[in-house]
């Protein structure tokens, strides 16, 4: 169906075409339907950013966000192919979207000379973004990735990614300890909780929450490679060692058992509650609001809600320090690794785009000049600085030609119900964006993002925080982990449309969801080994189809990025 729904479009835009991609000084105002795959709130009326945007480009938005399984929401959608979205953002599932046909290759629409801001954006990774249709052959490229296209050298203040995090009380009551290891981690957080069952309020903490809903299980099954030292990779082991680039399942190894088995000693000594399996992602978002967990295994940027929920109420105490946490060499035996691994932290990757993330314009659209052409001028200096940085004078500050913010200007930014009135979060988190440092013009050297600048990293800084960080003498909390590692030449493994062998890898995660839980709540050890046993023998079939397709992948994508046009 893509194939056929993309030669049919592809004839009806040979005139169009030719139209210059300009804004017309008059254009008929529309109205476009958005939807975003992850929960959202609804911008207000008066939203100055949104304003703007109907000023100068005649557009409006109807704002539909995720309110349900995410899967189960997009096949509803696709059974009216003429009743899409016009923006349409999938989540972390957009290959279902890209599968069915749903999305319009924007390659019809941008190139080198009537796109020239948003052929420069993706021209750095080209040979990443743009790729082959497997019948036709022609170049594809159905999303602009929202997020990864940095430009100059990578900035890493803080983790945005997977981590294990803890609060900063608990460090800052053991008297700010080195931990590297997961025996340190969790034999601290016993420790804190032996002394301090309770908040203030007399809350019992809770040490360690595990998010299993829907596609964020990545904090239950995902840990054990960045225990063995990678980066994420989704649910493989990839050696970038070897030139053949071994990948294998690491969920069903000798040493994911170790992990595990830790969770599983974790949960009889009350550390680990049983309602964490069965909590959703609002009342884990809420639990975390309350600061009364001390540690999860997740990703900075699913729980971001949760952090400046704290920040609004000054609870810095119970905001969150990135671990990079690893096995000790005595957690796993020689003979269980695979062959030849040595494990050295790595938490954070080299710059990556955010690979079929962000809005695609779907075949239904019946204006996708408008918005590409709208995406084109939004990359320009102006917009990406009202987008970034707000209005001057009102949202920032220039002083001695250095961008900054006051202390209330930036907590603003960090509020959801500012964001509603003032800034146009649903549209730029899913939208091309220029990120990283300015390269030229009047504030080359700065950053695009306010959270990077250092006026606001350093200057803004609350005291709880510049205390804790001279307590290890860092100066950011990126210094937690080791420097970004050099990325892969086929990116990160999770990025991978698994599509084709999409019912055995349904089963692979099916089984792990099902099944982990009930391991890590066993009430002994010849309990624990008898459910572990059963569960490798389930999943390794699945597991195998899935390595092997993985590994084959892998090394397409390697082959792709040597390609004649690689850099």
């Amino acid at each position: 169906m893509r194939k056929l729904l993309s030669v049919l479009l592809a004839l009806c835009l040979l005139g169009s075409l030719l139209v210059p991609f300009a804004v017309a000084e008059e254009l008929e105002p529309i109205t476009l339907t958005a939807f975003r795959g992850d929960p959202g709130d609804q911008p207000y009326e008066d939203n100055k950013i949104y304003k703007k945007i109907e000023e100068e480009f005649g557009i409006t938005f109807e704002w539909e966000f995720l309110a349900g399984d995410l899967d189960e929401t997009l096949g509803l959608k696709l059974q009216d192919m003429d009743d899409l979205p016009d923006l349409f953002d999938g989540g972390n599932s957009a290959e279902t979207l890209i599968d069915a046909g749903a999305l319009i290759n924007l390659l019809d629409y941008v190139n080198p000379e009537d796109t020239p801001n948003l052929w420069a954006h993706i021209e750095p990774q080209k040979n990443r973004i743009i790729t082959k249709d497997e019948v036709t052959g022609e170049d594809v490229m159905y999303i602009i990735p929202n997020y990864g296209l940095g430009e100059g050298e990578q900035i890493v203040n803080s983790v945005g990614g997977p981590a294990f995090f803890i609060q900063k009380q608990v460090l800052a009551w053991a008297g700010y300890p080195e931990i590297h290891t997961l025996d340190e981690y969790f034999d601290l957080i016993e420790k804190f909780i032996a002394e301090n069952p309770t908040n203030a309020d007399g809350v019992p903490y809770v040490g360690f929450d595990i998010l299993c809903e829907g596609w964020r299980h990545f904090c239950l099954i995902n840990p054990v490679q960045h225990l063995m030292g990678r980066p994420n990779d989704g649910e493989v082991l990839v050696d970038v060692t070897k030139d053949d680039y071994p990948t294998e399942t690491f969920i069903n190894q000798p040493y994911a058992k170790a992990y595990y088995k830790k969770l599983n000693e974790e949960f009889k000594k009350g550390i680990i509650s049983p309602d964490t399996f069965v909590m959703s992602y609002d009342q884990y978002i809420a639990q975390l609001s309350s600061g009364t967990v001390l540690g999860m295994f997740d990703q900075t940027w699913d729980f971001g809600d949760a952090t400046n929920a704290l920040l609004t109420d000054k609870k810095y105490e119970n905001t969150y320090v990135a671990l990079g946490l690893v096995y000790d060499e005595d957690d796993v035996a020689a003979e269980d690794m695979p062959e030849g691994w040595t494990i050295e932290e790595h938490y954070v990757n080299g710059s990556l785009p955010n690979l079929d993330r962000g809005f695609g314009i779907s075949v239904s659209c019946k204006c996708p000049e408008r918005i590409v052409a709208m995406w084109e001028r939004m990359l320009d200096y102006d917009w990406q600085m009202l987008f970034n940085w707000g209005v001057e004078g009102e949202d920032y500050s220039v002083v001695d030609g250095r961008l900054t913010m006051t202390e209330e200007q930036y907590a603003n930014t960090q509020d959801i119900e500012w964001q509603r009135h003032n800034k146009a979060r649903a549209f730029f988190e899913s939208s091309p964006k220029r990120q990283g440092y300015i390269m030229d013009g009047e504030f080359a050297g700065q950053c695009w993002e306010p959270g990077n600048q250092d006026e606001i990293v350093f200057g803004l800084m609350n005291e709880y925080d510049k205390d804790f960080l001279s307590h290890y003498g860092y100066s950011k909390f990126g210094d937690f982990v080791n420097p970004p590692i050099e990325l892969a030449p086929y990116g990160e493994a999770w990025q991978i449309d698994k599509a084709d062998i999409q019912k055995d890898y349904d089963d692979y995660l099916r089984i792990q969801d099902e099944q982990l839980p009930s391991i890590i709540m066993a009430a002994d050890d010849a309990e624990f080994d008898a459910k572990w046993d059963a569960f490798v023998t389930e999943i390794t079939p699945s597991a195998d189809i899935y390595a092997n397709f993985m590994h084959e992948q892998i090394l397409k994508l390697v082959d792709a990025y040597y390609g004649e046009d690689a850099e």
